[in-house]
């Protein structure tokens, strides 16, 4: 009874009081999180170190029994454990915090929650993905939002040989400038990357903050304004040619020749 009155009691201070003593300060919403995810693990722990110590075992008896139970967990809880020593590091060093948008094991999307054992992510098809801990710490994580919400998106054009490249950077820096969700520091950039198989090969880069959480939808406005512009300025956008050259000459008759006749008989 005792312990599940301090699993009730914690979970009232965390809502009730160490919630909104922390939305009193200046602290970002991700710290304000493991803050109070950690205070309360903190306060469970040490209650239910109470309660055993108030029901008169002597927890220096079980210190045997303990260590073998603990081995066997270990062995058979690792996957776990491991999650949960993860969770403990996310929520400590903040790798991930929650509203930014990264990728691991395949997974995009926004963090919507962080807990000891696991990490919700919600792609933008609205799916909550259940992702462990453990794959953020020892997996590549890309987070878009880490530190500096600034990104820069770079949009690969391809166009006839021929084209006037003046003209194309022109077309190219004026579609960025006309998008609302590109920003004006940095400036926009138009580099010339190879000269291709089929095409010149361009590269139109810009910098964004307001559409980190949905970059399919921003890839494909600037690809739909970067067709409309190529097409308003008279820039061909070429498709993969081959040429192909044939040989004339005199074609090779082969005749065939008439059967031996028969040798006269003797």
């Amino acid at each position: 009874m005792f312990l599940i009155g301090i699993v009730i009691a914690v979970r009232l201070f965390r809502h009730h009081v160490l919630r909104k003593f922390l939305s009193h300060t200046q602290l970002d919403e991700s710290l304000r999180f493991g803050i109070e995810r950690i205070v309360g693990y903190t306060i469970i722990v040490l209650g239910f170190y109470l309660t055993i110590q108030n029901t008169g075992i002597d927890i220096s008896s079980l210190a045997v029994v303990a260590g073998a139970v603990g081995v066997g967990l270990g062995f058979g809880l690792q996957n776990i454990i491991s999650n949960f020593i993860s969770g403990i590091i996310i929520l400590a060093e903040r790798p991930i915090a929650i509203g930014d948008r990264v990728e691991v094991g395949g997974v995009a999307g926004q963090v919507a929650k962080i807990s000891l054992r696991s990490t919700t992510v919600v792609t933008n098809d609205n799916i909550s993905i259940i992702v462990p801990n453990s794959q953020f710490i020892s997996e590549t994580v890309i987070n878009w939002s880490h530190g500096d919400p600034k990104v820069q998106f770079r949009v690969p054009v391809g166009v006839a040989y021929g084209s006037d490249t003046k003209k194309l950077t022109e077309a190219l820096l004026t579609v960025a400038k006309d998008n609302i969700h590109v920003l004006e520091k940095p400036p926009p950039s138009v580099d010339f990357i190879e000269f291709g198989d089929s095409s010149l090969n361009f590269e139109l880069g810009v910098w964004t903050h307001d559409m980190v959480r949905s970059p399919r939808k921003f890839r494909s406005t600037l690809n739909y304004a970067i067709d409309d512009k190529l097409r308003e300025v008279g820039i061909e956008i070429p498709f993969p040619q081959r040429d192909l050259h044939v040989r004339s000459g005199i074609p090779l008759v082969v005749q065939s020749l008439p059967p031996d006749p028969k040798p006269p008989p003797s």
